[in-house]
C-alpha cells in the first residue's frame, strides 16, 4: 500500500484509495475470521488449528520483515513480554473462541467478543494509574452488558426449562467465549502498559510464533493430532485464516494506524461482529432470534460509546500491537 502523499491531487486519490481499501479489508476480512473458524473448527482442534496457524503465518511475516531489513532479535525481557501477550492473545483468547465455535454458532461467537471492550474499560479502571470512566463510557458499560444479558436469554431460557445438563456443551462454548474475552482483554492491557519499542510487524509475527508453538506443543500432548481431519474444509478455512485473517487484515490494520485516527481505525471494533453475524447467516445457515438481535444493536452501540469515550479523552502514545482480531478497539 501507498505511503501519505502530498504533492499532487493523483498522489491524494491514491492514498485516499489505500486507505478505503485498508479498512475494507479490515472489515471484511477481520470480521469473516469468525466463519472460517466456525468452520475449521469442525474439523481440527482448537489447539491444532490456532497452532499450525499462527506458526505459519508467524513465519511468513517474520521472513517479510527480515527482508524488509527490520530488526528481528531484541533483548530477552522484550521477547519475554512478547511471547506472554502472544500466550494471553493468541493461545488463551484464540483457542478459547476455537473451542467455543465447535458448540456455538459463529454470529453469536462474534458477539460476544464484541463485548470485550467493556471488559477493557472495568479492568484499566481498576488497575493502579487507571483511567476513570466518563459518564459515556459508563452509559456503554451498562448498555453492553445489557446487551450481553439479552443476547444470552435463549441460553437462560434452555438452562431454565430443561437443566443444565440438556444443552451443556452450548453453554461451555459460550463460557469459553467468555473467558476468551478475558484472555483477550488482560493481553491488550498488558501489551498496551509495556509499549515495548518493538515495530509492529516483528512484534505480530513473535507474538503469533511464539503461540503457534506453544499451542502445537499442546496439542502434541494431548493427543490430538489423530482428532484432525484434514480435508478440504480445513485446508480452506486455514488458508483463509492464515492470508485473510493474519497477513492481509493485520497488514491493513497496522497500515491504518500509521494513516489515521485512532477512533476511525476503531470502528472495525462495532463493524467486525455485524460482518461475522452475516456471514453466517449466509454461508452457514445460521440464525440469530430476536433477543439476540436486539442484543447484537446494544453491544454494538455499548462499543461505539465506549471506544469514543476513551479516544476522546486519551492522546494518542506509541503503538501497541494487537496482533489478531477479535473485537477490542486499539489503544494506543
Amino acid at each position: 500500500m501507498s505511503s501519505p502523499a502530498h504533492n499532487s491531487g493523483h498522489s491524494r486519490a491514491a492514498s485516499l484509495a489505500s486507505i478505503v481499501f485498508a479498512f475494507a479489508c479490515v472489515y471484511l476480512f477481520w470480521g469473516s475470521t469468525y466463519t472460517a473458524i466456525r468452520i475449521g473448527s469442525q474439523q481440527l482442534p482448537a489447539f491444532l488449528l490456532s497452532g499450525t496457524r499462527f506458526l505459519i503465518a508467524g513465519s511468513i511475516l517474520m521472513l517479510w520483515c527480515r527482508w524488509r531489513g527490520l530488526r528481528i532479535v531484541w533483548p530477552w525481557p522484550a521477547m519475554g513480554s512478547l511471547a506472554i501477550i502472544g500466550l494471553f492473545l493468541l493461545s488463551g483468547a484464540n483457542v478459547s473462541l476455537v473451542y467455543a465455535e465447535r458448540t456455538i454458532p459463529s454470529g453469536l461467537a462474534s458477539l460476544i467478543y464484541a463485548a470485550t471492550p467493556i471488559y477493557v474499560a472495568l479492568l484499566e479502571m481498576a488497575l493502579p494509574h487507571g483511567e476513570p470512566l466518563s459518564r459515556r463510557g459508563w452509559l456503554g458499560v451498562g448498555l453492553g452488558f445489557l446487551g450481553m444479558v439479552t443476547l444470552l436469554i435463549p441460553e437462560l431460557r434452555t438452562l431454565a426449562h430443561s437443566g443444565f445438563l440438556a444443552d451443556t456443551p452450548r453453554l461451555l462454548g459460550v463460557a469459553a467465549c467468555l473467558a476468551g474475552a478475558l484472555s483477550w482483554t488482560i493481553g491488550s492491557l498488558y501489551s498496551r502498559r509495556k509499549r515495548l519499542p518493538v515495530n509492529s510487524f516483528v512484534a505480530a509475527a513473535w507474538q503469533m510464533i511464539f503461540a503457534g508453538i506453544f499451542n502445537t506443543l499442546m496439542a502434541t500432548i494431548l493427543g490430538l493430532w489423530p482428532q484432525a481431519h484434514w480435508n478440504r474444509p480445513a485446508l480452506g478455512a486455514m488458508a483463509w485464516l492464515i492470508t485473510g485473517g493474519s497477513l492481509i487484515g493485520y497488514s491493513s490494520y497496522v497500515y491504518l494506524l500509521e494513516h489515521v485516527p485512532v477512533a476511525k481505525v476503531a470502528t472495525y471494533a462495532y463493524i467486525n461482529p455485524i460482518v461475522a453475524v452475516l456471514l453466517g447467516v449466509l454461508l452457514l445457515g445460521e440464525h440469530l432470534e430476536p433477543t439476540e438481535v436486539a442484543g447484537m444493536a446494544a453491544i454494538v452501540l455499548a462499543v461505539a460509546l465506549l471506544t469514543s469515550a476513551q479516544v476522546g479523552k486519551r492522546p494518542d502514545g506509541p503503538k501497541t500491537q494487537p496482533p489478531e482480531p477479535m473485537q477490542v478497539p486499539a489503544a494506543e
